[in-house]
């Protein structure tokens, strides 16, 4: 039972950190707000405040590229929802229905691209064929 809970609670931290740095920000806020109010409504103004921190984390480390500072808030968060779990098992469903929530507010920044810089030196008769993305080459 332990993995899963830890698994539910990655998924969630995932989603939740995603979601600090699009449009719909203050829905995440609110639903986490809403979940820690249901078992610990005297850490609920707390939590908030928390999350209004980890946003402005998110939002720099996105701006500068940095992966790493994003994975340790997913990781902070996970094992603050896991010890949510743990300690609240009935509180599955909500978490399961809070990331359903917000799920499309993540999917509408999704896909997240960094810029690309592509570089070729062509000589002779050479051909030099280069994408950012899919490629689909025909001989014709």
């Amino acid at each position: 039972m332990e993995l899963e809970l830890a698994a539910l609670a990655g998924v969630a931290a995932s989603t939740v950190v995603s979601g600090m740095a699009t449009a719909g920000w203050e829905g995440v806020q609110r639903a986490m707000g809403d979940l820690w109010r249901r078992v610990h409504p005297e850490r609920a103004d707390t939590v908030v405040a928390e999350l209004g921190e980890a946003r402005a984390e998110v939002l720099v480390a996105r701006r500068n590229g940095d992966e790493q500072a994003e994975r340790e808030l997913v990781g902070e968060w996970q094992a603050r929802l896991r010890r949510l779990l743990v300690a609240n098992p009935e509180m599955v469903t909500e978490l399961q229905r809070l990331i359903e929530e917000l799920r499309p507010t993540v999917r509408e920044e999704e896909p997240r691209a960094g810029s690309v810089t592509l570089t070729a030196n062509a000589s002779g008769r050479s051909r030099i064929t280069m994408s950012g993305r899919d490629i689909n080459i025909t001989k014709g």
